[in-house]
């Protein structure tokens, strides 16, 4: 039998491949823009025959949530590894769960067998000629999740961009396979604010010709992006990458001919944006993608010199410590690369780990309040250690916490603090005996 022949022995209808779920599985769902929509909203409509609830481990998702409204809990509970906005509510409402893990490690939980997968639900291309189907815009924790399941549905989507790299299945692995047209979800760029620009400047201001970048999505990394169009030689190895990259690409400031590795190419575990991404990456050998135990460890990212790692956080306190996944004890969001990288960047020749953040927020009743804080609030998770941090950015510049006492910390950061905030700052500082 041929590969076209076993793959058209697998194709099935939606109602027929989510029937092979039974009460008390776990399952895995590919997450970001690749949330397999047809076979989710299917898995929705059979929930109520499950007597048993079924566990469903995803990371970050993108789109609708349907399988966490209030009283899904009795058929499908999720475990999410990071947590997006359509699920925060379940969360925090104890409806679903949340299992951090670093991003670099959350594959083998599956590999490994601590969270056995009995069905993974992935979205993929069409098969190539040699019956082999990409994963797409998402590869990260999804090849491990498929290789480890012990049934694989896959929703063959003909708009999903064949992206090169360690991202393929072979429809032999393959249980059921579903065939589906729409396109991929969509997360554009904004336009950079004041604000997010005003960082961006202090942060490109660090990032040296020829260096390789990690950076996200938002405002922040569209700052810093802004700021970036008169460099040389830049490279990516990142956990995501935007539309952003795209347009450096094009104008030659990223070529990655100074990466220490993979020359050449750009590296990612998966991609969020517009449809122009998802076509410049179609079958496009500058881009690859691989799982996240690879692209997420820090030995690996250690590798390409001159790392320059960008992340992220919601409060910092005077010592260093940096909480970037919870408000307080509520959960926000998840460890994800952060810390990864900012191991990985740390141990680069050359390599510079960043933290950046507005110096201040403003609560719902338009109260302003600083994100340089003495100590962090009750609750709040350490994401990156005092021990790991290096460089602290906000828009009133840089502090550089590497090798520094807490005295020098603490002044530091009082420095970038907003300017209305350190008056207050230090007089806490000196309360707790760090000036």
């Amino acid at each position: 039998m041929t590969w076209i022949d076993a793959y058209h022995s697998r194709i099935a209808s939606v109602d027929r491949a989510i029937e092979v779920i039974q009460p008390g599985q776990r399952i895995f769902v590919t997450g970001n823009c690749a949330v397999p929509q047809t076979l989710m909203a299917e898995l929705v409509s059979q929930a109520p025959r499950l007597a048993e609830p079924v566990e469903v481990c995803q990371l970050l998702s993108i789109g609708n949530s349907d399988y966490t409204r209030p009283g899904m809990e009795k058929y499908l509970r999720v475990n999410s590894f990071f947590i997006s906005d359509n699920v925060r509510a379940a969360v925090n409402e104890g409806r679903a769960d949340f299992t951090p893990c670093r991003l670099s490690e959350i594959p083998v939980l599956f590999t490994s067998g601590t969270l056995p997968i009995d069905v993974a639900l992935v979205a993929v291309s069409p098969p190539d000629e040699h019956g082999f189907c990409s994963f797409g815009v998402e590869v990260g924790i999804t090849k491990a999740a498929a290789a480890s399941a012990k049934v694989v549905v896959a929703e063959v989507n003909l708009q999903m961009p064949r992206t090169l790299g360690d991202s393929f299945i072979h429809v032999s692995r393959i249980t059921h396979a579903v065939p589906v047209d729409y396109p991929i979800p969509e997360v554009p760029m904004g336009a950079p604010t004041d604000l997010s620009k005003a960082i961006g400047k202090h942060v490109a201001g660090l990032i040296e010709d020829g260096s390789t970048l990690q950076m996200g999505i938002g405002a922040i990394p569209d700052g810093v992006l802004y700021f970036l169009k008169e460099k040389k030689n830049l490279g990516i190895h990142t956990e995501l990458f935007s539309d952003g990259v795209i347009d450096l690409y094009e104008a030659g400031v990223i070529n990655n001919e100074k990466k220490t590795l993979h020359r050449g190419k750009m590296i990612a575990g998966f991609l969020l944006g517009s449809q122009r991404l998802y076509s410049f990456v179609d079958n496009n050998p500058v881009v690859e993608l691989h799982p996240t135990e690879y692209v997420n460890d820090p030995y690996v990212i250690r590798q390409n010199d001159s790392m320059v790692a960008i992340n992220s956080a919601i409060e910092v306190d005077l010592t260093g410590q940096v909480c970037a996944d919870s408000i307080g004890p509520r959960f926000y969001s998840g460890v994800g690369g952060q810390l990864d990288f900012i191991r990985g960047a740390a141990r680069s020749k050359g390599g510079k780990p960043i933290i950046a953040l507005p110096s201040s927020g403003t609560t719902s009743k338009g109260e302003s309040y600083s994100r340089i804080v003495a100590m962090l609030r009750q609750g709040a998770g350490v994401v990156t250690t005092r021990n790991d941090v290096h460089y602290i950015v906000t828009e009133y510049g840089v502090a550089n916490l590497y090798g520094k006492t807490i005295r020098q910390r603490a002044k530091a950061l009082i420095d970038v603090a907003h300017p209305d905030m350190r008056e207050e700052l230090t007089r806490k500082a000196h309360e707790l005996k760090y000036l």
